[in-house]
């Protein structure tokens, strides 16, 4: 089962400190395993603490992945999205217990210039459909929300997020696809997105 969905920068931005991240859009899934006693303010808080933990480890990831690499980042325009998406980094990180969940979790990211899109996934899950569900996701959002340019809606249109992000992983759960209902998916997707 997928824990949550992040989309954050993962390089600083011109009113943050060079450690920093923003995280643009996050939806967690399943059971809040936080203290019931905890007023629903504090909850919130641990939970934004805690997905911003997964932001800094990812964020300090992709920088020596691109580091290692020694490719510089290209910046793309509207209308290269899938470009983009070819030319991205992507990788998995091991979040070990109670850093910051309380049982073992892996973090499959990919890094599409200056943002980063994260999926948290239990440890036992299959790593090669997360990482071909974040892909499809990614490919959507940067598609219908028009990320690469200036001004992007992210902040604006989570709703198609959320949309998106229920047909693609419904209840946090991942999908095995065959062709046909692969195609019936992506016909809905974008008659959806297209509204």
């Amino acid at each position: 089962m997928v824990r949550c969905f992040l989309i954050h920068t993962v390089v600083p931005v011109q009113t943050l400190s060079s450690g920093d991240s923003r995280v643009l859009y996050s939806r967690s899934f399943g059971p809040n395993e936080l203290d019931s006693e905890l007023s629903p303010e504090d909850r919130r808080l641990l939970e934004k603490e805690r997905m911003l933990l997964v932001v800094r480890q990812v964020r300090s990831t992709v920088s020596l992945s691109r580091e290692a690499s020694g490719k510089p980042v290209v910046e793309m325009v509207p209308g290269e999205e899938t470009l983009a998406l070819q030319e991205s980094s992507s990788g998995v990180i091991r979040l070990r217990a109670g850093e910051p969940f309380p049982e073992e979790m892996s973090a499959i990211w990919l890094a599409v210039q200056s943002l980063g899109f994260t999926l948290v996934c239990e440890a036992h899950e299959n790593l090669l459909l997360a990482e071909g569900t974040l892909r499809n996701l990614v490919r959507h959002c940067l598609e219908s929300l028009h990320m690469l340019g200036q001004g992007s809606e992210v902040l604006l249109r989570s709703h198609r997020i959320d949309a998106l992000l229920n047909r693609l992983l419904p209840h946090g759960q991942l999908l095995f696809l065959n062709h046909r209902f692969h195609h019936s998916l992506e016909k809905e997707v974008a008659a959806y997105v297209t509204k």
